[in-house]
């Protein structure tokens, strides 16, 4: 059984109960901490920023994330963030179903199954997005990932994952998402053969949007969203526990000597979560025409420009069973693994509207009333 606080950006506090009152009283770093664990801030905004977007939470753990190897260049595989690889294409473009690799054939982990198929913007300046999908076979073993870019908003659309996390861990299932915070470590299992998707962010972090005339209730509701419960590993690793950090762009990875998934207490508003999107409460128009997609938003990550999203994540429930859209203000260049080396590119894509014919008739009249 896994368990969860619910709420959306709320100030959450929880502790493993196997040490029970592991969060100190009344500071967040005192000289000597419960346990004698080590207190750390995780920050996901300026400490400076006004309240309603000051975003940190205090992690209280066995040893302290700093206490690893130096970082060491890896192979990145098909991630990526090279948008000019290849030439524009201002084709309508869609593809195949991605081929998840046979277990038999090879090993691939969530991480060495991720392939960049489009994004715009640049991670140095904070200010873009990437989309990915992720195709593996095996979990994660001894090994966790960190994105110093951005956010993940991780949609599996085949198979569920576990998400180990240092705040505890979820389970999300197909027609559920998660989203993992920047400078959050996770790691990954699965249970076969698995596909999704990923939005990542950079520079921004995914809201609700605002509802206006709507109202205080409707579309994703706060009270829907679920974050992991506090839990720990005290379990050192001999032959190494390797953390991938993904940071401008690039993979590297770094070797420690124990789990880093040993936070034994926490506190703040700063958080991975999940959400299942059966729970989305559809807003429709019931007389005549069809109301904007914008109605259809479960998160949006915010441009600085007024009333323009630098991304939007869109469901269209229930008509097409959950149908989504990653939808963004940024033109988006598609890789060369999207258009070439995944050979996953639907080049038929075009003829499924030739079909259309012309039904214009000049002799038409309106009808009298």
């Amino acid at each position: 059984m896994i368990w969860y606080l619910s709420g959306f950006g709320n100030e959450f506090s929880s502790e493993d109960p196997r040490c029970p009152g592991s969060l100190p009283e009344g500071q967040n770093n005192p000289q000597v901490c419960p346990y004698g664990l080590y207190a750390e801030q995780l920050s996901g905004s300026a400490f400076t920023c006004p309240r309603p977007t000051n975003k940190r939470s205090w992690l209280y753990r066995i040893l302290p994330s700093v206490r690893h190897k130096p970082y060491t260049a890896m192979h990145c595989g098909n991630l990526t963030e090279k948008w000019d690889e290849v030439e524009p294409d201002p084709n309508q473009l869609r593809w195949l179903p991605f081929t998840i690799p046979k277990s038999s054939e090879k090993k691939v982990d969530f991480v060495t199954g991720l392939h960049t198929l489009c994004g715009a913007g640049d991670t140095k300046s904070r200010n873009g997005i990437g989309i990915h999908m992720f195709t593996c076979n095996t979990s994660m073993v001894d090994r966790c990932f960190n994105n110093s870019d951005g956010d993940f908003l991780i949609v599996p659309q085949h198979g569920e994952i576990l998400i180990t996390t240092e705040f505890g861990k979820m389970m999300v299932e197909p027609n559920e998402i998660c989203v993992i915070q920047q400078g959050m470590r996770f790691s990954v299992d699965v249970f076969g053969e698995t596909r999704g998707y990923v939005l990542e962010v950079y520079g921004a972090h995914f809201e609700l949007p605002d509802l206006g005339p709507i109202g205080a209730n409707g579309l994703a509701n706060p009270r829907d969203f679920l974050t992991p419960v506090a839990w720990y590993e005290d379990r050192e690793v001999a032959t190494g526990y390797s953390v991938i950090n993904k940071y401008q762009g690039k993979l590297f990875s770094s070797q420690q000597g124990f789990s880093p998934f040993n936070v034994v207490a926490w506190h703040g508003n700063y958080t991975p979560y999940k959400y299942n999107l059966e729970n989305f409460m559809v807003i429709n128009c019931v007389a005549f025409d069809h109301a904007d997609p914008s109605i259809f938003t479960v998160l949006t990550a915010k441009s600085t420009r007024p009333g323009v999203a630098m991304a939007d994540f869109v469901i269209f429930p229930p008509r097409w069973g959950v149908a989504f859209m990653f939808e963004s203000s940024f033109s988006m260049a598609v890789t060369k693994w999207g258009l070439e080396t995944c050979q996953r590119l639907d080049k038929s894509y075009y003829q499924c509207w030739e079909p259309l014919r012309k039904h214009f008739d000049p002799n038409w009249r309106p009808s009298k009333q």
